[in-house]
C-alpha cells in the first residue's frame, strides 16, 4: 500500500511541471501527508488542467456513510476492472496526485524502519489516482480520491510488496483525458516505475506520527541513530 508521501517542491516548479494555475490555492510544503488529509490533485476538463484538493481515502458516490474512506486509500491496479465501482471511475474519474517521494516501512532486526523512496534526480512525479464525489445526508459534497498501487520494482521490493503507480510523464495527459476510454491501454500504464530512476534511504521514525510534518521527516539518518 501507499500510506504516506511528500510534496515539498517550490510552487513555481509545480506550475511548470504540471501545467496548472495555482493562484487561488494556499500551497505549503508537506513532509508527511497521511490518509484522511486533503491532498492536491489534478483533473482535466476538455484538455484544460485544474488543480484542487481532494480528501485522501475514496468514498464512492453510492456509499451509505463515510466509513469506506479509510478502507480505500489505495486501489490495486490488477483488480480495477473486476470491481464495478472502480471500473466506472477508471472510465470517467481519473486524476493525478503530485508528489516527490513516498514512505514505506522496512522490516529490520530493530523493528520497522521508515524509508523515503524518490527519484534519483529528486524531481516531482504523479501518482495515478481515481476520484469520486459523495453527498452527505445534509447535502454537502465530499470530494475524495484513492492512489492506485502495483507490484514493486527492484528498489521497493526489499522494502514493501506494493508500490504506488507513478505515471510516465508522457502518459499523464492521456490518463487525465476523460474522453479516452481504451481501458486496455489505460491498464498498461499501471506498472512499476523504472527502478533505475529511483532511490531509497532511511529516515526518522518520527514520520510514523502524522503530527510530525517538518523538514526532519525527510532527513536521511544512519540506522544506528534509530536503534
Amino acid at each position: 500500500m501507499c500510506g504516506r508521501f511528500t510534496l515539498v517542491i517550490a510552487p513555481e516548479n509545480m506550475v511548470r511541471r504540471f501545467q496548472v494555475d495555482m493562484q487561488n490555492l494556499e500551497y505549503r510544503m508537506r513532509y508527511n501527508i497521511a490518509p484522511g488529509q486533503q491532498v492536491l490533485a489534478i483533473i482535466a476538463e476538455k484538455g484544460k488542467r485544474r488543480m484542487g484538493e481532494l480528501r485522501w481515502g475514496l468514498i464512492p458516490s453510492w456509499a451509505k456513510d463515510d466509513k469506506k474512506g479509510f478502507q480505500w486509500i489505495n486501489a490495486r491496479a490488477e483488480s480495477l476492472q473486476e470491481k464495478p465501482s472502480f471500473q466506472k471511475l477508471l472510465s470517467r474519474k481519473r486524476c493525478i496526485i503530485p508528489a516527490d517521494s513516498f514512505y514505506e516501512w522496512k522490516e529490520t532486526k530493530q523493528g520497522k524502519q521508515p524509508m523515503r523512496i524518490m527519484r534519483k534526480d529528486e524531481q516531482p512525479f504523479a501518482f495515478a489516482g481515481l476520484f469520486d464525489t459523495w453527498v452527505q445526508p445534509d447535502g454537502q459534497k465530499v470530494h475524495t480520491c484513492t492512489i492506485i498501487t502495483t507490484t514493486p520494482n527492484d528498489v521497493v521490493a526489499p522494502i514493501h510488496p506494493r508500490m504506488p503507480v507513478i505515471l510516465r510523464e508522457e502518459d499523464e495527459s492521456i490518463w487525465l483525458d476523460r474522453e479516452y476510454q481504451d481501458h486496455q491501454h489505460l491498464q498498461s500504464m499501471l506498472k512499476p516505475y523504472k527502478a533505475e530512476w529511483m532511490q531509497a534511504y532511511p529516515v526518522s521514525k518520527a514520520v510514523g506520527n502524522v503530527k510530525n510534518d517538518h523538514l526532519d521527516c525527510i532527513r536521511e539518518v544512519r540506522l544506528h541513530e534509530e536503534e
